[in-house]
């Protein structure tokens, strides 16, 4: 009998030992990584910070911050799928999230989740709607920020030459040739004519305000159309005015120098309008050996205004809007550890500091935000140095804010494929560069994008 409670009590003993061990050892960390289109050395500083910040607060987690270029993330993500390396959580634009969401990448139920842990009403209607699966009620991503495209105009050269704002096909087109001196290194207009995202950013707001789409609201592909043909042609005439050569949305340059007096562009531009120290990458010649390089001109602000809505056959507007993806590592505590920091960037102050990195290019996608002092009271004081008019007329294009990717509410996944294989920018660059008739381009861009969605 004494043998049994010995046993029992060396059970009891050695149970209790490794209690105390597991009690006492490390939490096992669990690796994630954090892929990011916010490039630039300053951002990645502030969303290190936050990364580490959030680190601090749960020492059971390890982030690897990894910048990607937004155009580069479709064949990166391929390949870290194919090295079974793929992220925890992304952030990119709709129609990549999309795009992904369609390939089978992403964990929906957790990015649903925490649609209702955040809290369903008080995100952007409209912008759910942008990342929302084909079963409704379910979602890809989450809205996290969003910007608004226009013509950023000089105001003052306008009133000058009497000229009407850059809101209507024929406005624009007459104010191109009104300015477009290149005699004097001086151009019209900026529209993008290179083939990255930035030229079909310009060119989608052209095509919806002409009442132009991918898609109809049966999802039928319907590209090839006469309200395309026109924008095409429209667009290649506009894009005489432009500097010479393929552009991208690098060429502000000549805007920020005095030369050039419209251009497309979001609201991501607001403060290098404002603070010298922030437009010192433009005001040099490295980029352009055409400019001698130029000195801040703090009037530009004052002299600029934005066309936020253009019409043809009706008003059309264009935004983009980035989210954020928890990708399925098949392993649920990574995909715990996703989501804990998926919650964190959208806690007041995480959030607040992320949109902080380009005040008014990075608008909130959550309604009780956008109020909020602390936002309003941005650290540069941009928001301040445009004043509520120009603040009010820059936010009202949210309310028109348009995209390929949604046809009278409904989203079409397939055009966030499209997206990712840059067909638009392609199909505009043999045009505007290569001189190919138009007619022909749509014929086959159309054909690429039945490619692409298997149709």
């Amino acid at each position: 009998m004494k043998k049994i409670f010995i046993i029992a009590g060396i059970v009891i003993i050695v149970i209790a030992a490794i209690l105390i061990y597991i009690s006492k050892r490390p939490p096992e960390v669990v690796e994630i990584a954090f892929w990011t289109t916010e490039t630039q050395s300053d951002r990645m500083k502030t969303i290190q910070l936050l990364m580490d910040t959030f680190q601090a607060l749960n020492s059971d987690i390890t982030v690897k911050l990894v910048p990607v270029d937004e155009n580069d993330m479709p064949s990166q993500m391929a390949a870290a799928s194919a090295a079974k390396n793929l992220p925890g959580l992304i952030e990119g634009s709709s129609e990549l999230i999309l795009a992904f969401g369609e390939e089978g990448i992403f964990d929906i139920k957790g990015a649903t989740k925490m649609v209702k842990e955040i809290g369903k009403d008080r995100f952007y209607q409209g912008a759910l709607k942008m990342v929302e699966s084909p079963d409704p009620g379910n979602f890809y991503g989450l809205p996290y920020h969003g910007w608004v495209q226009g013509i950023w105009y000089r105001a003052d050269w306008f009133d000058e030459a009497g000229l009407a704002p850059p809101n209507t096909w024929e406005n624009i087109l007459k104010a191109a040739k009104t300015f477009y001196k290149p005699e004097e290194n001086q151009y019209g207009i900026l529209i993008g004519t290179k083939a990255e995202n930035y030229a079909e950013q310009c060119f989608t707001h052209f095509a919806l305000s002409n009442g132009g789409a991918e898609f109809n609201s049966k999802g039928d592909l319907i590209f090839n159309s006469k309200e395309i043909l026109e924008t095409l042609e429209y667009y290649a005439e506009l894009a005489k005015y432009n500097p010479p050569g393929p552009h991208t949305w690098r060429a502000r340059d000549y805007y920020l120098q005095g030369k050039m007096a419209m251009f497309f562009y979001s609201t991501y531009i607001m403060d290098d309008l404002a603070l010298a120290e922030v437009a010192a990458g433009s005001l040099t010649n490295e980029n352009y050996s055409e400019l001698k390089g130029s000195t801040f001109d703090p009037k530009l602000v004052d002299n600029t205004r934005i066309a936020t809505t253009i019409t043809k056959t009706r008003p059309g507007g264009y935004g983009s809007m980035v989210a954020l993806g928890l990708v399925d590592q098949d392993n649920s505590a990574k995909n715990e550890a996703a989501q804990k920091l998926l919650s964190f960037l959208y806690e007041p102050s995480s959030y607040i500091i992320f949109l902080h990195m380009s005040p008014g290019g990075m608008n909130p996608m959550l309604r009780d935000i956008a109020g909020k002092p602390e936002y309003l009271n941005d650290p540069n004081g941009i928001f301040k140095r445009y004043g509520r008019e120009k603040i009010e007329e820059i936010t009202a294009g949210l309310d028109s804010m348009g995209s390929f990717t949604v046809v009278n509410g409904k989203t079409f996944p397939a055009s966030g494929r499209i997206f990712a294989k840059q067909i638009i920018p392609r199909m505009i660059y043999k045009v505007t560069i290569d001189g190919m008739d138009p007619k022909d381009a749509i014929v086959w861009a159309e054909k690429q994008m039945k490619e692409v969605i298997g149709s």
